[in-house]
């Protein structure tokens, strides 16, 4: 079988997986998507796409302005808000195919990216409204061609990634720890470079590395001056909620840094993220298999770390992207005091934890294999799967896991979490009942929505009518006149700031 066929199929599952019933799949809309979707309705009504929306404890504009392009062209659905994310998802396991495959090998590459194209963990935020599905993707692109700039030298890759990368500064808050990876990544890599190409005929390779990276660095910084100035001229909006949710805000950071991470950690194996747009609650981010070969992966890196540290002299370039990719990634997660384990703000790992589970996988593999030749034991090999022999039965094995796996992702995502009553609340359900049945309502009717719900104030009205407002097309004042339905506070209801001979719904029963 050759290797396009095999990344042709992996994106086609990656594709199924994440587009199937994507109409009805999550149920309900919850009020954050509903809030972008309504931003990114008045950004085409009014030509305005903005770098931040500074509603609903501000948002990078990025996911927004795409989400607005995706209604453009198919309507206010929320389907079309969702597509967005999809989209990205698939996008990110073809980047994490070369991604890993510029690190190792076509092989540990196919078995990371297909992991990863059939987890829960990513399929589940390949398919909703939120905008952190972006950051993951930028890095495994920008990763990627900044690794092929370095080995190549040429020009127009470290351009590419610094597009990515400066585009990274527009999708979430977490993606501002990582140019201290890009920084550490670096450094490993210069340290290389200085002991393998110290010799004079290296010179010219060494320049150009030099200028690749300065243009590298260039591009980055024009493509992120624009939201570097906004954050420049609007301090609180960089800061939103980070300062509040904190553990530095805590009465002992430092027990609140070890209870965190020691949280973070063990959500992958062990005890998930209780929420359940984020999760099938309390349930690991990994089926106990992948965890497993997760485990395998890491503990790889990091004695290949030290094996190289100990024989040439210098780190692994490689290991020291995936570790650090991997702890820098986390920071976010363990300084917060939100919702932990946390399994949206930990999806910038992603990417590392499915290659080391692939690294894991391919790792069993090969030493099947050496099992089998060590015994003598005559049997068919595989030579064009593979580049090295496998034997027929290690390869079986591995259809026979991915096969279990697939099945159990799709059962877990598809039945379990998505039938689940748990998950239409979750959701919010109810309000998009709410939104349809004002939908069928005459207009002549005039309609109030009492939003009975905490949340942030947005036009100072609390964000859950956030779903309501996107699904009737009422999130301005003028489109509230047009239709004829208005929104109530609890303070407004109880003095009687209504119309008492119109329909008021509550929007919480």
């Amino acid at each position: 079988m050759p290797k396009w066929t095999i990344i042709l199929l992996i994106i086609v599952i990656a594709a199924v997986f994440r587009l199937q019933g994507l109409g009805s799949t999550p149920p309900g809309l919850y009020p954050d998507e509903a809030m972008n979707g309504n931003n990114a309705t008045q950004a085409l009504e009014t030509n305005d796409f903005k770098i931040f929306y500074p509603e609903n404890n501000g948002r990078e504009g990025l996911f927004i302005n795409l989400q607005a392009l995706s209604i453009a062209v198919f309507g206010e659905h929320n389907w079309a808000l969702r597509l967005v994310s999809a989209i990205i998802g698939i996008l990110t396991i073809l980047g994490l195919y070369l991604l890993a495959k510029q690190l190792f090998n076509w092989q540990i590459a196919a078995l990371s990216s297909y992991l990863m194209a059939i987890a829960f963990w990513h399929v589940n935020f390949s398919r909703i409204g939120f905008r952190a599905i972006l950051a993951p993707m930028l890095l495994v692109w920008g990763f990627y061609f900044l690794l092929r700039g370095l080995s190549s030298t040429k020009f127009w890759n470290f351009a590419i990634s610094g597009i990515f990368w400066g585009l990274g500064f527009y999708t979430y808050i977490a993606f501002r720890a990582m140019p201290l990876a890009l920084i550490l990544v670096l450094l490993a890599y210069w340290q290389t470079v200085k002991k393998d190409y110290e010799h004079k005929k290296y010179l010219h390779a060494r320049n150009q590395i030099v200028r690749g990276l300065a243009l590298f660095l260039i591009v980055v910084i024009v493509v992120a001056l624009p939201i570097g100035y906004y954050f420049w001229t609007h301090p609180a909006d960089f800061l939103g909620r980070t300062g509040q949710l904190s553990i530095f805000a805590s009465e002992n950071p430092l027990q609140a840094l070890a209870k965190n991470t020691f949280q973070t950690l063990g959500m992958f194996n062990f005890i998930g993220d209780w929420n359940w747009r984020h999760n099938l609650s309390g349930q690991p981010l990994l089926l106990w298999p992948v965890g497993v070969l997760f485990v395998i992966g890491f503990l790889r890196s990091w004695l290949k770390l030290f094996k190289r540290a100990k024989t040439h002299g210098h780190l692994s370039s490689a290991q020291v992207l995936l570790l650090s990719w991997f702890f820098v990634g986390l920071i976010p997660t363990v300084i917060s005091n939100e919702g932990l384990p946390h399994a949206l703000r930990a999806l910038i790992v992603a990417p590392v934890v499915f290659i080391w589970a692939g690294e894991g996988l391919w790792w069993i593999m090969d030493k099947l294999g050496d099992w089998y030749r060590a015994r003598d034991i005559h049997e068919f090999h595989i030579r064009h799967l593979w580049l090295r022999e496998s034997s027929f039965a290690a390869v079986l094995a591995v259809i026979v896991l991915l096969t279990s796996l697939t099945i159990a992702e799709y059962d877990k995502y598809f039945n379990k979490w998505a039938r689940n009553s748990n998950t239409a609340d979750a959701f919010a359900q109810n309000y998009v009942d709410i939104g349809e049945r004002l939908n069928a309502m005459p207009q002549n009717v005039k309609k109030y929505v009492l939003v009975n719900a905490g949340g942030v104030l947005v036009n100072d009205i609390p964000m859950p009518a956030q779903t309501v407002m996107y699904l009737t097309d009422t999130y301005t004042p003028e489109k509230q006149q047009a239709k004829n339905l208005f929104y109530l506070t609890e303070a407004q209801y109880e003095a009687g700031q209504y119309d008492r001979n119109s329909v008021v719904i509550p929007l919480e029963k």
